[in-house]
């Protein structure tokens, strides 16, 4: 364990790799993983990359990448795929989907993950591979969401800014914010914008958005970019407008306090496993479970009363 954390916190490819899969299969040494490489961690800059499917999001990725890495950061890219398996061994993921010309002194890990280990949004092993890679040097942690329900919605639990990325053929303002995109967004693009309807959808989105800010008195303002990822227009913008939110949130504690809250939710989601993992076991063990279901089904108790006979003899600090 020890050579294999040396290497990965000193960039080496392979080792990262594997401290990845081992998490992601649940190994054994996977929470002393994520125990040392903890300390490590927090330096990067987080941005998460959501919406409907096909709406270019891994084009935008590598356009974004690029500019990343010109600027002389590190990236680590986590794609979560849901038309594709994930392979244990990869050692940088799906290449098929990273296109990006790469330079020699081009820092760029990428790893692909299955949407098929997700259950009801972001996995936690998602954010654990994030975490590795920033403990082992990456500058700039991009993740890709699946695109598709709870996803879009945790990805701002675990982020420093989202991007939401829209089409012209995604609906107006009012269908957007019904899908609670206007509350996770940091940043807006509406994708493929040589095609028709591409101004209306951001003049829309845009008037939505200053509403809301008067309203709730926020002092950040998504803006929306026009942009055609595979025509490489507008991205330049982009990655400023992006830019600028980061600046944003380094200013009077911004980002500090996202992070704290983040840390409280998932602190209040490990604690809440665990528990549940505890009292399942006392269930297991005994004929307790098997004792509570019959008294319910001879509706001699409720379902509410037999869940509080239960946790009471979880013994709170």
């Amino acid at each position: 364990m020890d050579e294999l954390l040396e290497k990965a916190f000193g960039g080496d490819t392979l080792s990262i790799a594997r401290l990845i899969s081992k998490v992601e299969r649940r190994d054994p040494e996977s929470h002393e993983v994520m125990r040392r490489i903890y300390p490590r961690a927090g330096k990067a800059y987080y941005l998460g990359i959501t919406g409907p499917p096909g709406a270019g999001k891994s084009t935008l990725v590598d356009r974004l990448t690029r500019k990343f890495c010109e600027d002389g950061f590190s990236v680590g890219i986590i794609a979560v795929d849901p038309s594709s398996p994930f392979s244990g061994g990869a050692l940088l993921g799906d290449r098929i989907r990273m296109n990006i010309k790469r330079k020699p002194e081009w820092d760029i890990f990428f790893r692909s993950m299955s949407a098929g280990k997700i259950v009801g949004g972001l996995s936690e092993t998602t954010k654990e591979a994030a975490r590795i890679l920033d403990a082992c040097g990456k500058d700039v942690i991009i993740v890709e969401t699946v695109g598709v329900g709870q996803s879009e919605l945790d990805i701002a639990g675990a982020t420093d800014t989202v991007l939401v990325v829209l089409v012209p053929e995604s609906g107006d303002s009012v269908q957007i914010m019904k899908a609670g995109l206007m509350e996770i967004a940091d940043v807006f693009a509406v994708n493929k914008s040589d095609r028709s309807g591409a101004e209306t959808i951001a003049e829309s989105i845009g008037t939505m958005l200053e509403r809301r800010s008067t309203f709730y008195k926020t002092k950040w303002v998504p803006r929306v970019f026009l942009v055609a990822a595979m025509r490489n227009w507008g991205i330049n913008e982009l990655y400023e407008g992006i830019r600028k939110h980061r600046t944003h949130l380094q200013n009077d504690s911004h980002l500090e306090n996202r992070r704290k809250t983040q840390l409280k939710v998932e602190l209040r989601r490990l604690v809440e496993k665990e528990i549940v993992r505890l009292v399942w076991q006392r269930l297991n063990e005994t004929e307790l479970g098997d004792q509570l279901v019959n008294d319910i089904w001879e509706h001699r108790l409720d379902p509410e009363s037999a869940a509080l006979e239960i946790t009471a003899g979880v013994k709170m600090v």
